[in-house]
């Protein structure tokens, strides 16, 4: 099985839409596994995820509110690259219920650049100020 998650740039983490085919579920959730097994801070950068099945998406889901307790340990963020403006805009509004839902604090930009840049301010010890867990 292909691996969905590239790990070349540890602690910074990409899921690429590119890399999702029909039932990388599972796959995704063991990687995510072995992720919080390191048990060290990382930023998970999502490229713009395409069209996935409902039962991925599901199983997913599934996963992260199981881990929501284990990712507030080492997961700093989850930083969402949407490109349309008018697609983030509206990713930026729904953020605040994905932090309540799954415990991470999140963001969105515009490229992976910047994406990447947000990702070295939380490694250097910065606060993601924009979508947060409620205390």
């Amino acid at each position: 099985m292909p691996f969905v998650h590239d790990l070349k740039d540890f602690p910074i983490v990409r899921f690429d839409a590119a890399s999702i085919y029909e039932g990388y579920g599972d796959r995704w959730c063991d990687e995510m596994d072995e992720l919080l097994a390191r048990n060290q801070p990382f930023v998970l950068i999502y490229l713009a995820i395409g069209d996935e099945s409902d039962a991925d998406r599901f199983k997913r889901g599934a996963w992260l509110k199981r881990n929501k307790d284990a990712m507030a340990l080492n997961l700093l963020a989850l930083i969402h690259v949407e490109p349309n403006e008018e697609k983030r805009q509206k990713l930026q509004t729904m953020l605040p219920k994905l932090v309540v839902a799954f415990g991470t604090p999140q963001a969105a930009r515009a490229s992976v650049s910047e994406a990447e840049a947000l990702a070295r301010q939380l490694l250097a010890g910065d606060a993601l100020c924009e979508a947060t867990p409620a205390a």
